[in-house]
């Protein structure tokens, strides 16, 4: 039977190099992102380009928790995987609709919110990938939103990473019980928006930043692995991670954001 994929972010660099590998791989794909006329654009592109025809695509506000929890309801299928992959860096401190910083509410709380969403629509067997980064670090609980600290997007981007990758270890063992995996690993180093946002840019193809987070989705190798951080198909500890404490932590606080 057919599997169903969710990608969020997928008319990034990144993100459309995971939907067009995980089309090719026969997977039916739902597709996310803020711009629902690029988003389709994106999906026809991909129905042209592979064999797979079964791809549906919705424009979601991935900052926003009241967009997501619609989109949860709008889906028409139950998914087998979840990509979650939107980012952005913006250059100057944004705040989205609801008054919270763009970097914390798109990079972290939109994970958060997805798994939220979708978990429940997931059934044993199934697999969430959260694409992080090794770029992380500087996490600061008392100040996620740069309300205090002088904003900087490089750190931004740094500890919303590190967050990503906390978070994944949080919710493997939430999940656990239902037969959901979850885990996060570093795409590679890819030119794009986000990392020239950042003052980088990288040689490597879409591809290779695609490789790991579909042979997380798909391979039989990592069948019920769960609560890892890889890097290159290569698992690695994560000191991120690590401390039980501090992951519960920011998970009480991003569950405070409702």
């Amino acid at each position: 039977m057919k599997k169903t994929a969710i990608v969020t972010g997928a008319y990034g660099v990144i993100g459309r190099a995971i939907s067009e590998m995980m089309a090719e791989a026969g997977y039916r794909l739902i597709l996310a992102g803020r711009d629902g006329r690029k988003m389709q654009e994106v999906a026809d592109e991909i129905k042209s380009s592979t064999r797979e025809q079964d791809i549906i695509s919705f424009g979601v506000d991935l900052s926003r928790r009241e967009e997501i929890d619609a989109f949860a309801k709008k889906i028409p299928m139950d998914p087998d995987v979840l990509i979650n992959n939107a980012a952005t860096t913006p250059v100057e401190r944004l705040e989205n609709p609801d008054g919270i910083e763009m970097q914390w509410a798109t990079n972290v709380l939109g994970y958060v919110w997805m798994m939220e969403a979708i978990a429940p629509r997931m059934k044993p067997g199934s697999r969430i990938v959260n694409v992080a980064s090794f770029y992380a670090g500087g996490l600061d609980l008392e100040d996620p939103e740069f309300k205090v600290r002088p904003y900087d997007n490089d750190l931004a981007y740094r500890q919303s990473k590190q967050a990503n990758r906390m978070l994944s270890t949080w919710y493997a063992g939430l999940l656990k019980s239902k037969g959901i995996t979850v885990n996060s690993c570093h795409p590679g180093e890819i030119s794009s928006k986000l990392s020239n946002n950042l003052g980088f840019s990288f040689p490597d193809p879409p591809r290779k930043g695609a490789d790991t987070p579909v042979w997380l989705a798909t391979s039989d190798e990592v069948e019920g692995v769960t609560g890892k951080y890889y890097q290159y198909r290569v698992e690695r500890s994560c000191q991120c991670s690590d401390d039980d404490r501090a992951n519960g932590k920011l998970f009480d606080l991003c569950k405070q954001y409702g």
